[in-house]
């Protein structure tokens, strides 16, 4: 199936599950996961995650979707971006790849992801992006899903449909 970028709130995505661009804590941040949190419900969506945390950068763990329209939330750790020399790309790779592995062991046929590690963690958008499309692409090219990557600003979407035209 193939990949769609849209422009969306990820927290209205009716999907199957839902990705969180977590911290190693499992606990309620700013941006894409301070929004999942307000919208799943805070306090249940805390009680659960702290009973899975920690987790290390690039894995994932799965949780029920609470009041969000998707049955699950994926929670995963995108790396810190220092210099690109730290083994950031692969940290990230690791944060796609094992989030749609979670996905496929909970059978989920659609599967929406915020641009991970890019807003507060650092990552420039453009180099985020182009890993964000690889690793999805080269899943989607052995597993029959549908994969979301929901971007939020529409400067990005721009780029990533013309990055997504160039496949």
């Amino acid at each position: 199936m193939p990949l769609n970028i849209v422009r969306n709130d990820i927290t209205k995505m009716e999907v199957d599950a839902i990705v969180n661009a977590a911290n190693t804590s499992l606990k309620m941040g700013g941006g894409v996961c301070g929004a999942i949190f307000n919208a799943a419900g805070i306090d249940a969506l805390r009680s659960v995650c702290d009973k899975l945390a920690p987790i290390k950068t690039g894995e994932a763990v799965i949780t029920k979707g609470f009041k969000l329209p998707a049955k699950y939330i994926i929670h995963t750790v995108g790396p810190i971006y220092q210099d690109g020399k730290h083994g950031e790309e692969q940290l990230l790779r690791s944060a796609y790849t094992n989030s749609l592995l979670c996905a496929k062991e909970n059978n989920c046929k659609s599967v929406a992801f915020p641009l991970i590690s890019s807003g507060s963690y650092g990552y420039p958008e453009q180099e985020a992006l182009e890993i964000a499309l690889n690793s999805i692409n080269d899943y989607l090219s052995q597993h029959d899903v549908s994969v979301f990557l929901v971007l939020y600003n529409s400067d990005l979407l721009k780029v990533a449909l013309s990055l997504g035209d160039m496949r």
